[in-house]
């Protein structure tokens, strides 16, 4: 490997990471039927959020029009997030670290979109509290598919299936009966598809691992919002997040 490899794994990386920020953006107003009808991930065009001009090419390059534009609108000079720089850089940065760790070979052409739908799921669960179906759907299928043409050898396929049926249904029943005892809910349905499509990567035997795992990072995230921001214990919490960080890292971990 050279040093043309990463260079276009890094231009792939950045790339993806400015489509990241079109999809969790527009997305979740699509979702919410808080858009526009002609509204969707393609129409209409880049636009400033406030001043509603188009953004053109040159403004829209990743990492570097934020940097250039000195983080503010070309027209309107309000700023803008910094959201969007750092959903490039998050991309870029896994990326390349993914290329790091595999060789190139099938199962990095796997883990490169495994990867970048959990980042993109990490962003929209943290921001809207919303896992959609849009995206933890093909996550499950790639996951089965890669098992069932062998680009995951160390996991057999029914491993891979029983491991989504029981990401499923353990959340989904834990949800209902939480849901049934206080009338109050728990744990969307959002997170039990997250899970099954993690254990269509993962296997059934380390759902266990998995949820201790992202039970420990939510509730160490709680303890430290409490001590650092005074946040109520019973606030509401993206457990996505941490399912994502956990099930990411066990994968790595697996075929390492």
């Amino acid at each position: 490997m050279n040093g043309y490899y990463f260079f276009l794994l890094a231009l792939l990386g950045i790339s993806v990471g400015s489509l990241l920020n079109v999809v969790t953006y527009r997305l979740p107003l699509m979702i919410s039927n808080n858009a526009l009808p002609a509204f969707n991930l393609w129409l209409p065009a880049s636009h400033c959020t406030q001043c509603k001009k188009s953004v053109r090419w040159y403004d829209n390059l990743p990492l570097l029009s934020w940097w250039i534009l000195k983080g503010r609108c070309r027209y309107c000079h309000l700023r803008i997030s910094c959201r969007y720089p750092l959903t490039e850089l998050s991309s870029l940065l896994l990326t390349l670290l993914c290329a790091l760790l595999f060789p190139p070979g099938k199962l990095l052409l796997v883990l490169l979109p495994f990867s970048w739908l959990l980042l993109a799921l990490i962003l929209i669960d943290a921001d809207c509290q919303l896992l959609p179906d849009i995206l933890t759907l093909p996550l499950l299928w790639l996951g089965l598919l890669a098992n069932t043409v062998g680009w995951l050898p160390q996991l057999p396929l029914p491993e891979a299936v029983t491991g989504a049926m029981l990401g499923y249904c353990g959340l989904a029943l834990l949800s209902h009966g939480y849901r049934a005892l206080t009338g109050k809910n728990a744990l969307g349905l959002g997170d039990a598809k997250l899970l099954a499509a993690l254990g269509a990567w993962l296997g059934w035997q380390l759902i266990p691992q998995l949820l201790l795992a992202a039970s420990l990072g939510g509730i160490c995230w709680v303890i430290l919002g409490r001590l650092l921001y005074r946040r109520s214990i019973s606030a509401p919490l993206a457990f996505g997040p941490f399912l994502a960080v956990a099930g990411w890292v066990l994968m790595v971990v697996q075929y390492r």
